[in-house]
């Protein structure tokens, strides 16, 4: 099979970071264009929409969306409608009806969705998986904490409806989380945080139960100064599992483990190669059904004001 010709919609900075490098190391793709309001990329044809994309450049075969995710059902509608496969940045979308409706057309034009979730492609999680599956959880605990003012300076999406806020990192964890687990896990209380002058929250209080009673509590934070935290404690009939570092690293009772280079991107670029190869769509909405479960249930406590 010839390199895909695959364009890439949305230009910011995690494109720069994680994008490109994984798409240019990568011989299954090749870059042919991209769309953007405001930036482009360098030695590319840029255009201001997808539509103007896919009529000047009908050879596009595939687009990876990494706009805010409140404009991505619209721009993967008119790639699905028009033939495209279709790469979905994390979150997949602003709600879960949206992505559902995406599934659909994506089988109806016999083409390729696929929900990315690059935290399950950190070096730490097959492992503490198998771990994991061998030895009975009784209890975890997840702290993501970051400063917001670090990771999204003057970023306006997150904060607004459909931005997820302080969910647009802590969705990485559950991800993590939903993927180790050997059984599903439920809400059954929390608390959401808004600053006065948000509509999305900065914090979060979680907690889940499975079905078996194993109690999971999860702490998000976007106002964290000094050391970013992004951990996952695991209790087990055998001891404790700990990921950290996002999932770069592990500790199975004590003794780090020896794991290989992060390479998450590229993992997911190659698996979105694959997918596309054998003709199937891979959609996962288990972390984003529980983001949504937390706008549901959780209480909203409005807290002071913020500002970047």
């Amino acid at each position: 099979m010839s390199a895909i010709r695959l364009a890439i919609v949305g230009v910011g900075k995690i494109v720069h970071d994680q994008h490109l490098p994984a798409i240019a190391a990568n011989p299954d793709y090749q870059l042919v264009a991209s769309a953007s309001r405001h930036n482009t990329v360098a030695g590319l044809p840029g255009f201001s929409s997808i539509e103007a994309m896919l009529a000047a450049v009908p050879e596009i075969e595939a687009v990876s969306l990494c706009m805010p995710p409140q404009y991505r059902y619209q721009a993967a509608q008119v790639a699905l409608t028009a033939g495209k496969h279709v790469f979905l940045e994390k979150p997949p979308g602003a709600t879960l009806s949206e992505v559902a409706d995406l599934e659909a057309l994506a089988a109806a034009k016999g083409v390729t969705l696929f929900t990315s979730w690059h935290s399950r492609f950190a070096p730490a999680v097959q492992p503490a998986k198998a771990y994991l599956a061998a030895h009975a959880p009784t209890a975890m605990e997840v702290i993501w904490k970051e400063d917001v003012r670090q990771w999204h300076p003057n970023q306006e999406w997150i904060w607004q409806a459909g931005g997820l806020g302080v969910f647009d990192p802590g969705i990485n964890a559950l991800s993590i989380v939903t993927e180790i687990l050997p059984a599903g896990i439920f809400l059954n209380r929390a608390t959401l945080e808004f600053p006065a002058n948000r509509d999305a929250p900065i914090a979060a209080d979680l907690h889940f139960q499975s079905a078996g009673g194993m109690p999971v509590h999860a702490q998000f934070d976007w106002r964290q100064t000094g050391k970013q935290s992004w951990d996952i404690v695991v209790q087990t009939s055998a001891g404790e599992v700990r990921l950290s570092d996002g999932g770069a690293r592990l500790w199975l009772n004590g003794a780090e483990q020896a794991l290989p280079k992060e390479a998450e991107y590229p993992s997911l670029y190659q698996r979105f190669a694959e997918l596309v190869k054998a003709g199937r769509s891979e959609v996962d909405l288990a972390p984003l059904r529980h983001v949504a479960d937390a706008f549901m249930l959780g209480r909203r406590k409005e807290v002071e004001a913020f500002f970047d």
